[in-house]
């Protein structure tokens, strides 16, 4: 698998999202975690705010559309076929945000910025799990 590199792809994608993680903060003092506002959308739920948390996930199936429609290029998205893998995938990051009381945009884009220790932590921890996943996957280790 090879990774391109896009510098001025990244730097546009991590602007508009440290901007909208601002802006979200700013008008509804609220962190722009996708776990915590995902969750919220299920009962027990916080009648406020019910709107902006469905635009706010609409926005994040929407972008690429957006992004594609306007540059005519497709949306490269490579998914596991292997089900049960994903299955376990999704319920041990699902298990994870719970445990560490948020996931990756909450505590690696809003909670480094307001230089929360515990998010440094969590996301000290998360990137030790990534890079090791990754370094299992492609080179076969661990089996």
């Amino acid at each position: 698998m090879i990774t391109v590199f896009t510098p001025f792809a990244s730097l546009v994608g991590g602007a508009l999202i440290g901007l909208a993680a601002v802006l979200l903060l700013a008008t509804s003092g609220r962190i722009a975690g996708i776990s915590g506002i995902a969750s919220r959308l299920f009962p027990p739920y916080e009648d406020s705010g019910l709107a902006g948390r469905i635009a706010f996930l609409a926005g994040l199936v929407l972008a690429p559309v957006l992004v594609m429609a306007a540059t005519g290029a497709p949306i490269i998205q490579t998914v596991s076929g292997n089900l049960p893998l994903m299955a376990a995938a999704g319920l041990l990051v699902g298990f994870g945000s719970v445990w560490g009381y948020g996931c990756t945009s909450g505590h690696g884009v809003c909670g480094l910025a307001r230089l929360s220790p515990r998010s440094l932590v969590a996301t000290a921890v998360f990137m030790l799990a990534a890079g090791l996943t990754v370094l299992v996957v492609r080179h076969g280790l661990g089996g």
